[in-house]
């Protein structure tokens, strides 16, 4: 059997797997995504208790989520992945304490904030580690990896 090769490629060379790649020149890292994610919540969060625009800032929160995972660094996605719920939060209570007549009703007010945008956190959690899976992160987990290649060795040395 005789094998050919197509013009211009290597026989024995992979090609990475396609990343999603925005044209532009804004790069964000890991740490300034986040500072970007939680000042549009706090933004967001302080209109809505100004102006009674509870939706607004769960709709900023979520388009906030997927422009700032499209234009953060590869590098910084780590840190980016497990910030959104993080960042809403602390908007949230800072713009409860801001807002609130006392330490009660700003408990409350955080409270149900968070309890009447959890849908909101959820698909912004979920857009950001779509696109960050989709532009090229992978999670490292050596520490799984090498438990399981312990089991592994550990079988088959108990089967002989």
């Amino acid at each position: 059997m005789t094998q050919t090769q197509a013009a211009g490629r290597n026989a024995g060379t992979r090609e990475p797997p396609p990343r999603l790649v925005l044209p532009g020149s804004i790069t964000l890292t890991g740490r300034g995504a986040v500072v970007a994610l939680f000042a549009a919540s706090f933004l967001g969060l302080l209109i809505a208790a100004w102006t009674g625009w509870d939706t607004f800032a769960d709709v900023l929160f979520v388009m906030t989520c997927g422009a700032v995972t499209c234009y953060t660094r590869v590098s910084g996605l780590r840190a980016l992945v497990v910030c959104p719920p993080l960042a809403f939060f602390t908007g949230s209570a800072l713009a409860q304490a801001i807002t609130a007549p006392d330490a009660f009703s700003a408990a409350v007010g955080i409270l149900v904030t968070l309890a009447t945008s959890t849908l909101w956190l959820f698909t912004g959690t979920a857009l950001v580690v779509v696109i960050a899976l989709g532009r090229g992160y992978r999670p490292r987990m050596p520490a799984l990896r090498d438990r399981l290649r312990d089991a592994v060795t550990l079988k088959t040395t108990r089967r002989k």
